[in-house]
C-alpha cells in the first residue's frame, strides 16, 4: 500500500535523477544546499510544523470539512491508534519516503524545472508553486477531496519554505515534523478532523 501511494513521487525522483545526469548537475540544483546554521533551521522547522499543524486544526481542516460536507479520509491509518510498532514504522517512512522523496520530487524537481521552463519573475514562480502544489495534492487522492485540498495547501507552504530559505532541507524538515506530529496525535487519540 505505501509503495502504491508513493509511486508517483518515486517516478518523479527517477525522472529527477535522469534530469541531473543529462544536464550534468548535482543535487544542489534542486535546492539541496547546506544551511548556514543547521541547528537553527531544524528548530525553526519544528516550530513551523507545530504552528502549521495547529493552523490546520483551527482553520484549514474545519473550513474544508464544512465547505465540502465531508472529512479527510484517514481510514488508511485506522490501525495506527494505540499501535506503537506501526507508529514507529510510519515515522520512519514519513521521514524517508514522504518527507525526503516527496520533497525531492515536488519542491526539488518539479518546482525547479517548472520555474526554469516558465522563466524568472513573480508570475512564473507563482504559477510553478501552484502547479507543483496541485500535483502534490493530487497524489493524496486516497484521503478524499479534503485530503487533496489540505495536501495542496501544505504544498504551497513547503514551496514558500523552499524558496524563502534557499534550501530544500527546510521543506524536508517541515514535512517530516508535520507528518510525525500527525502520526503521534493519531496514535494517541485517533483521527482529529479539526477543532470545530
Amino acid at each position: 500500500m505505501v509503495f502504491d501511494l508513493l509511486l508517483p513521487a518515486l517516478v518523479l525522483v527517477a525522472m529527477a535523477g535522469v534530469s541531473l545526469a543529462v544536464r550534468r548537475k548535482g543535487p544542489a540544483s534542486f535546492g539541496f544546499h547546506r544551511p548556514a546554521r543547521p541547528a537553527r533551521l531544524v528548530a525553526a522547522m519544528l516550530a513551523f510544523a507545530m504552528a502549521w499543524t495547529l493552523l490546520h486544526l483551527v482553520l484549514f481542516a474545519p473550513i474544508a470539512n464544512h465547505l465540502s460536507g465531508t472529512e479527510q479520509d484517514t481510514s488508511g491509518f485506522a490501525d495506527l491508534e494505540g499501535d506503537l510498532a506501526m507508529l514507529l514504522l510510519l515515522i520512519v517512512l514519513s521521514w524517508t519516503l514522504a518527507a525526503l522523496v516527496e520533497e525531492t520530487a515536488f519542491r526539488g524537481y518539479l518546482l525547479t524545472r517548472i520555474t526554469g521552463l516558465l522563466g524568472p519573475g513573480r508570475g512564473p514562480v507563482l504559477a510553478a508553486v501552484l502547479l507543483s502544489s496541485l500535483l502534490f495534492g493530487l497524489i493524496h487522492t486516497e484521503q478524499g477531496a479534503v485530503g487533496v485540498t489540505l495536501a495542496a495547501v501544505d504544498g504551497v507552504a513547503f514551496c514558500v519554505l523552499r524558496l524563502c530559505t534557499g534550501t530544500l532541507w527546510a521543506a524536508v524538515l517541515a514535512h517530516g515534523f508535520m507528518n510525525s506530529i500527525g502520526f503521534v496525535a493519531f496514535y494517541l487519540a485517533g483521527p482529529i478532523d479539526g477543532l470545530w
